[in-house]
């Protein structure tokens, strides 16, 4: 087989930026890349690559091509390995697969997590896990509780140092000294110890007396049951906790009955060596993972998240600070590195919803807000399509406003330059002898009123002793006042104006230069609609594929999926309804 491209042209290009060649995407059916007078030719649609052209530059670019396109390899085995690996550190626990593989992404990025939940769902356990992930970590653990003190969780202080006049800990097989640790009911604890705390897990420096030590913690993970109130001072560090994760009780009863049916679970289980993080590895990934980019369509899933939490911040209850916006960022970047990719996608923006929650009651309203900016995002066409559906519906009311008649066109006649409905009122009243007809002329500026007015007759006196009123529909109650001395009253006569031209029929004279030039416009507007609606669907390919990630479940890559069918759907109608305004102009 053939060497095979199956991503976008940009991910094309950005591949062989490296090459210092010219692109020429002028052609319809493939894209062509020079370099020293060999071709190199991309059939999109297909993703198939050729070459020809000078033995030399020919011979070149078959030489580079393939080495460059070749990371794609090296990509996957990295997706292999985290995914091996995060199935490996699952082993023996069951419905746990998505909150320990998110809680890894946090420790391989270095963010920390906060394990939300009821006791006994098994929260230590995937901490201790979490660690055996990596080459000989050292490890420190504690319950908290609002006895305990900084001496439980940073070491004792030194009574051969105090000899000396000196305030240090002991910090071996202590926090300070831990590259991951776990703290659980951390909200139980004291005042002495969450301030030292919110200074080693965001500066990663532990002060001891009078020297600062510089702490190794890769990841910290604390657990409670429930979230810090409101005012307690703790707002500051539950912000560091950029991963948080509901861990509830086993929900599926085939997994219940497995865990009833197994032995105990172990917390210290053998990873293989080829799995195992190296702490060089670690190193390494945290620089090379701000190399990935914040792809458009993940910026504009950001913004529509944002905007639906400030516009619902006080019915929620909830606030991202800055800081946890940044590192969220870095949680989806490190997301795509390690599933090989150089760019993130709508997979990795799900993982937003694991980061913005602040407590139980808005948990599930934030989780609906994520999912929904995920749906609406769809891809970027690099096109405004509110500007495109303003100039559609601009030239639909122009079309409509040239071709056909907006209001009904009624009878009138024209009496002191204004116009009037013209009625021959035929008055009948409770004694025959006493019927008689009258001439009415109602002003036609009446029509849409519904307060009571006079008319007037043929020569534009009012008739004070005759009323009228317009009921909103477009007929008219005529009355006649009462002859008191006779005691004659008199019917009320329904008028219904004469409609000429009905509203929406097709005018006879029109200017059909302008209406050529409007059609002319709206075939503009549909041929920038085809072609975004071609770039999606064209991304839309084996987009699946590029969405299938450890961190996230098959519902959550069919929420994208669902949203890019959505957008296509939604280019498909607006594609449908400029060759409506076409036809019209015809």
């Amino acid at each position: 087989m053939g060497l095979m491209f199956t991503g976008s042209y940009d991910e094309l290009a950005t591949r062989l930026s490296l090459l210092d060649g010219e692109w020429d995407d002028t052609q319809i059916d493939r894209k062509i890349f020079r370099l020293d007078d060999g071709i190199m030719n991309w059939y999109e649609p297909s993703g198939s690559i050729s070459f020809q052209g000078e033995p030399k530059g020919k011979s070149l670019l078959e030489e580079k091509v393939p080495e460059l396109l070749d990371t794609e390899e090296n990509t996957n085995k990295i997706q292999q390995r985290i995914t091996e690996l995060a199935n490996a550190v699952c082993t023996g626990m069951f419905e746990r697969e998505e909150i320990i593989a998110v809680s890894l992404l946090g420790a391989l990025c270095g963010q920390n997590t906060f394990l939300y939940g009821p006791p006994g769902t098994a929260k230590s356990l995937i901490s201790r896990r979490i660690a055996c992930a990596f080459a000989s970590p050292t490890y420190f653990e504690y319950l908290m509780n609002r006895f305990s003190t900084p001496e439980e969780v940073f070491g004792p202080v030194s009574i051969k140092a105090l000899k000396e006049d000196r305030y240090t800990r002991k910090t071996d097989s202590y926090l300070p000294k831990a590259e991951f640790a776990f703290l659980d009911e951390i909200w139980k604890s004291s005042p002495a110890i969450l301030n030292t705390l919110l200074t080693l897990i965001n500066e990663r420096v532990f002060r001891n007396g009078e020297i600062i030590e510089k702490a190794p913690l890769k990841a910290l993970i604390a657990a409670s049951n429930e979230t810090p109130e409101s005012n307690q001072g703790l707002e500051a560090l539950y912000d560091r906790f950029i991963v948080r994760v509901m861990v509830g009780p086993i929900s599926q009863n085939i997994n219940f009955d497995q865990l009833l049916t197994s032995k105990p679970t172990e917390a210290a289980i053998s990873i293989p060596d080829n799995l195992l993080v190296k702490p060089d590895e670690w190193v390494k990934w945290g620089e090379q993972l701000h190399d990935v980019i914040l792809s458009t369509e993940t910026l504009t899933i950001i913004h529509l998240i944002r905007d639906a939490l400030d516009e619902q911040s006080e019915k929620l209850d909830v606030y991202v600070s800055d800081r946890r916006w940044q590192r969220a960022a870095i949680l989806m970047k490190a997301s795509a590195f390690f599933n090989g990719r150089e760019e993130t996608n709508h997979s990795d923006a799900v993982l937003l919803k694991h980061c913005l929650w602040s407590h139980e009651d808005n948990r599930e309203a934030v989780l609906y807000i994520v999912a929904s900016a995920i749906k609406e995002a769809g891809f970027d066409s690099g096109v405004s399509l509110h500007e495109i559906d303003r100039e559609k519906e601009a030239l639909d009311k122009e079309i409509n406003k040239e071709l056909f008649y907006t209001a009904d066109v009624y009878e009138t006649k024209r009496l002191n330059n204004d116009e009037y409905f013209h009625s021959i009122a035929k008055f009948s009243a409770n004694h025959s002898r006493h019927d008689h007809s009258r001439g009415l002329y109602i002003p036609n500026r009446k029509l849409k009123t519904q307060n009571k007015f006079h008319p007037v007759d043929s020569k534009g006196n009012t008739q004070e002793d005759v009323w009228c009123q317009f009921d909103g529909q477009g007929t008219c109650e005529i009355f006649l006042d009462s002859d008191s001395l006779y005691g004659v009253t008199y019917k009320t006569i329904k008028f219904q104006p004469k409609v000429l031209i009905h509203k929406g029929e097709k005018k006879e004279d029109i200017n059909r230069r302008l209406i050529d030039s409007l059609a002319e416009s709206v075939k503009k507007l549909r041929e920038s609609l085809t072609i975004i609606l071609n770039q999606v669907e064209s991304k839309c390919k084996g987009y699946k594929q590029a969405l299938l990630s450890p961190f996230i479940t098959e519902d959550d890559v069919q929420l994208a999926i669902t949203g890019v069918a959505e957008q296509i759907n939604r280019l498909k109608l607006r594609i449908k309804d400029c060759e409506r305004l076409e036809e019209l102009c015809r």
